[in-house]
């Protein structure tokens, strides 16, 4: 039997994908939400999923928005604004094998968030990990963060296709959301055809709606309301359910 997890990433990260989160939650197939603690629609976006059981992650962002921390104890994450600096300046420095960011002001900077989500949600996140930027440093840093307050850091960076969740292995879905052309049924069944039956498999979703806040920031637009209307389609669960694939959470790994 394949085991798979449908996770939503980026709730907070506006009102807009907030609400396409909702949806995917409540009338789809995602049953893991991953939450961005710095950013000011998080709180938005945990109202609206009250009461649906579904399981929470921290999705660490360094990469948009302010920061939890003090500002001045963070300089080397921040731009010229005071911002995070941008997943795109990561991206950069990571070709060129370059680090932009200090391991220590990384340390301070998810701990802090790391309080804050406690703050929001009311307990520990139930999988820890990051937002769209490769960089050892981070790696580490949410290594270190993860030990201190034992929490299940889940080991996997964009790039890696098995990873480690609470010592246990687990496979990364190949996601297609960035291509123009993309159609989420079919990454979906590509998935599935090629998941591993010897251990859980996550397949990463970022599904939400549009406002001018996420059309302004980011690269991932129009893919994200596609992703909500395959997840809320009846006859794509029923796929899933006719080819034996088990839905699960973090939880139970």
């Amino acid at each position: 039997m394949i085991q798979m997890i449908i996770r939503a990433d980026d709730v907070g990260y506006s009102e807009a994908v907030n609400y396409g989160i909702e949806k995917s939650v409540k009338d789809g197939l995602i049953g893991s939400v991953g939450l961005m603690p710095n950013m000011s629609a998080a709180a938005h976006g945990l109202k609206l999923l009250e009461g649906t059981g579904v399981c929470i992650g921290q999705h660490t962002n360094v990469c948009l928005g302010k920061p939890c921390a003090d500002p001045k104890l963070i300089p080397s994450l921040l731009d010229e604004n005071g911002n995070l600096k941008s997943s795109r300046a990561y991206r950069a420095a990571f070709k060129e094998n370059r680090e932009i960011v200090e391991l220590e002001e990384l340390v301070i900077e998810i701990e802090a968030q790391y309080h804050h989500f406690v703050e929001l949600v009311g307990h520990d996140p139930e999988y820890f990990e990051a937002h769209a930027v490769m960089s050892r440093n981070l790696s580490r840093a949410l290594e270190i963060v993860a030990g201190k307050y034992q929490l299940p850091y889940c080991d996997m960076t964009p790039i890696d296709t098995v990873g480690t969740f609470k010592g246990r292995e687990i496979a990364s879905c190949a996601m297609g959301s960035m291509s123009p052309d993309y159609d989420p049924v079919q990454c979906l069944k590509d998935a599935v055809a090629n998941a591993s039956p010897d251990m859980p498999n996550i397949f990463v979703c970022h599904p939400g709606y549009l406002d001018a806040f996420l059309l302004k920031s980011s690269s991932l637009t129009v893919n994200r309301t596609k992703e909500v209307e395959m997840l809320c389609d009846p006859a794509v669960r029923e796929w899933l359910k006719e080819r034996g694939v088990e839905l699960i959470t973090y939880r139970d790994i």
